[in-house]
């Protein structure tokens, strides 16, 4: 039977294949008549939301060019660029990653004299942002901070720029303060469906809430099993608001996993029923499987590292498991440097997602620095930074004059520079106002230049051969022209990455404006993160969420790590969410999972004995095989092995030259 009308909560298990429910729906209403126009699908990441949106296009054979498929904050953005005004922005406005909140902030403080400490900047960050989502109380912030706060927000609009929370919170407050607004999108979407339920905040469930109350027709996905993003406002709770909000609701739960073995998924589900809190589900599939999980406790993190990259390479010899096939998931980023270590001792190609974006990269940011700029020349934070990049011989005291023309004219830099080029009296020497004209004049010129449709990337590559950044970039690495030739070779990618996005043609009109949200909004969709057949993948258990592997390797099973000892500290009642992460990471096997537990691990400079996660104990024992010695391939495997692949790659070059003749 298929729903499309009234309220809709789909409780999808892990590996149930919840996206494939939200495209087959959208087919559906297709092919009931629906007009694509008036769909709105809502998830998390870019790719998630192109992944789905290709889908669809499949299914019904057809381009949909009208049909919405975004991420909540692309949407939060799409609104803003139509309706800012209504709230005293313009609508090319800049939208600050954590790295310019950082640098905002620290003007801010030095605006009213306020010292911060080394690394204070992101947690000062980190509670105003809990504050403003309403996760913290404004009153458990000092009055220092609330001065900081109210400087910071008021140069967020003097530079015409908004941060990732306002992108939420200030479509709430377009709709709630604009009636007519909101009603225009009741109007046009009628049908709204939300993917990954689970990770909704509060502010994004009540950004939903008003789309949907107008017409009644949602369908919210997700799995309360999942729930692991707390600590960046995932609000468990949404699950009862949802049922509150939208009386009448039709409630389906899917429950056959379609990805793990019987004996995998008996141990999430042996681990995940004693959490109190969850709607009842009993997962189940038809994938049959005799092997048991394997639970080894190494002496220490070295011999961890060592087990696991020496049973990578035995699985890969004995059963040709690629290493691609293989996840290795750790509670936190700082358990990966001993298998790191251990796989580049064993000669094992790995990634670790999770480390420093593309678009962070230096040379990156500051060339995207230069397109904010051209796009918002209100944009102060980006000018800043590339006032001097490549240096212009604009000196402190040009720049201390520039900074007091702004405070007693007000406006943004930018419109000081050109009040000073263009004045007679200028207080500035004339090598400054010539060096400051011919800034203007770079800026001027390529803003016309971007703006041409479908010509950006042409734009860029000028720009970056015109501010001659090759040489900037060899004055920076003197005596390594290697990593100069890497840096420029990133731009090229990021060029390439903007002439791809504007010459799609599902991209119906690029813009800088989409552009620039697009590598803010969703860094970790990046252009040199491609998936790799032929690398072991390494991550944190929250960034394999979503993903899943043949074989999985969780390391660092101790009481302390997971649950982690802080988070417990913070609120006991943590210890459900710890199990959620648990059970998150079980699931991501496909075929075998192995699981390690250090007798012994170095925290910073002491040895300290460590005893087994408690959550170990709730897996049923039949499943598990303690595993207490290595057990490698023989010499003789080894050999054996070498010599299929030695004969493997002469008959493939045999066959290559029979070709080419």
């Amino acid at each position: 039977m298929t729903t499309i009308d009234g309220p809709l909560l789909i409780i999808a298990g892990a590996g149930s294949g919840k996206t494939r429910v939200i495209t087959m729906r959208i087919a559906a209403m297709l092919e009931a008549g629906i007009p694509q126009k008036s769909i709105l699908a809502l998830t998390f990441t870019n790719k998630a939301a192109r992944e789905m949106a290709s889908r669809v296009r499949e299914l019904a054979g057809r381009t949909l060019r009208d049909l919405t498929v975004s991420t909540f904050h692309s949407f939060g953005v799409s609104v803003l660029r139509r309706h800012a005004h209504r709230l005293g922005y313009r609508e090319n406005f800049s939208i600050y990653d954590t790295q310019d909140q950082i640098s905002l902030l620290r003007e801010s403080a030095r605006e009213i004299r306020m010292e911060l400490e080394p690394g204070e900047a992101v947690k000062v960050l980190a509670r105003f942002s809990a504050a403003k989502t309403g996760r913290a109380s404004w009153d458990d912030l000092p009055s220092a901070y609330r001065e900081l706060y109210d400087d910071y927000r008021e140069h967020l609009k003097l530079y015409n720029a908004v941060d990732f929370d306002d992108l939420i919170l200030l479509p709430v407050r377009l709709f709630t303060e604009h009636p007519d607004v909101l009603a225009e999108y009741h109007d046009r979407f009628r049908y709204i469906m939300v993917d990954e339920f689970q990770d909704t905040s509060a502010d994004q469930y009540r950004f939903m809430q008003l789309l949907a109350q107008g017409n009644g027709n949602v369908a919210v996905v997700g799995d309360d099993d999942q729930s692991i993003y707390s600590w960046r406002g995932a609000n468990y709770d949404n699950f009862l608001l949802f049922e509150r909000d939208f009386p009448g609701f039709r409630e389906i739960t899917l429950e056959q996993n379609y990805r793990s073995t019987d004996t995998i998924l008996a141990a999430a589900n042996g681990v995940i029923r004693n959490n109190q809190n969850r709607k009842l589900k009993a997962l189940w599939t038809g994938l049959k499987s005799g092997r048991p999980i394997e639970l080894s406790f190494p002496e220490d993190e070295t011999s961890e590292g060592i087990f696991i990259a020496e049973m990578i390479k035995t699985l890969a010899m004995r059963e040709g498991l690629r290493y691609g096939d293989v996840g290795v998931l750790v509670r936190t980023n700082g358990l990966t440097r001993n298998l790191e270590v251990a796989f580049l001792s064993e000669n094992i190609p790995y990634r670790v997602s999770g480390g420093q974006s593309f678009f962070q990269r230096r040379e990156i940011k500051d060339v995207a620095s230069y397109i904010r700029l051209l796009a918002n020349p209100d944009d102060d934070v980006s000018l800043m930074r590339i006032l001097n990049t490549p240096r212009r011989g604009i000196g402190r005291k040009t720049l201390e004059e520039l900074i007091a023309t702004t405070r007693s004219r007000g406006g943004s830099l930018f419109s000081a520079i050109t009040a000073h080029v263009h004045a007679a009296d200028s207080p500035l020497g004339k090598r400054a106002v010539a060096d400051l004209a011919a800034f203007v004049d770079l800026i001027e010129g390529f803003r016309k230049r971007l703006f041409v449709p479908r010509r950006m990337g042409e734009a860029v590559r000028g720009l970056v051969d015109e501010i001659d950044y090759w040489a900037h970039l060899l004055g920076e690495h003197p005596n390594n022209e290697k990593v100069a030739k890497w840096k420029l070779r990133n731009l090229g990618l990021f060029i390439e990455f903007l002439e791809n996005y504007e010459s799609d043609p599902d991209n119906v009109s690029p813009s800088p404006f989409e552009f620039l949200s697009r590598i803010t909004l969703d860094p970790r969709d990046d252009v040199d993160d491609r998936d790799d057949p032929g690398k072991v993948n390494v991550m944190t258990i929250h960034a394999a969420k979503g993903l899943e592997h043949e074989v999985v390797f969780i390391a660092g099973c101790e009481n302390g790590i997971i649950p982690h000892a802080r988070a417990l500290e913070e609120n006991p009642d943590n210890v459900e969410e710890e199990r959620r992460l648990f059970y998150v990471a079980l699931t991501r096997a496909k075929q075998k999972l192995y699981i390690t537990s250090c007798r012994r691990r170095k925290v910073m400079r002491d040895v300290q004995e460590c005893a087994p996660s408690p959550f170990l104990e709730e897996i049923p024992s039949e499943l598990v095989e303690v595993r207490e010695a290595m057990e490698t391939a023989g010499e003789d495997e080894v050999l054996d092995y070498f010599a299929a692949i030695k004969a493997k790659l002469g008959a493939d070059g045999a066959d290559t030259r029979r070709g080419a003749g």
